[in-house]
């Protein structure tokens, strides 16, 4: 038997899929969502700010692929773009 001739090929993880958080890179923001489910009878129309800034935690440590927010169905939390009076002096 000859092991040496396959050879491994890694591939992204399918779209769904998290990989683990094994350092703990976002283990409060986890905690923070957790604990506001419990706290509301596990409703998660209510803890959507808190999900969002677990999946924003989990796009900037490449523990899952980076996805527009509104795609992931938090466009009504997003901040909206300074309008043009706002920015001229």
């Amino acid at each position: 038997m000859n092991f040496g001739s396959k050879s491994f090929k890694p591939r992204p993880p399918d779209k769904g899929s998290f990989p683990l958080d094994h350092f703990g890179e976002c283990k409060t923001f986890k905690e923070t969502f957790m604990r506001c489910l419990r706290e509301n009878s596990f409703d998660n129309s209510k803890c959507r700010l808190q999900s969002k800034d677990y999946l924003e935690c989990r796009m900037d440590h490449q523990l899952m692929a980076r996805e527009p927010l509104q795609k992931l169905g938090f466009k009504d939390l997003m901040d909206p773009p300074p309008s043009q009076e706002e920015s001229t002096p």
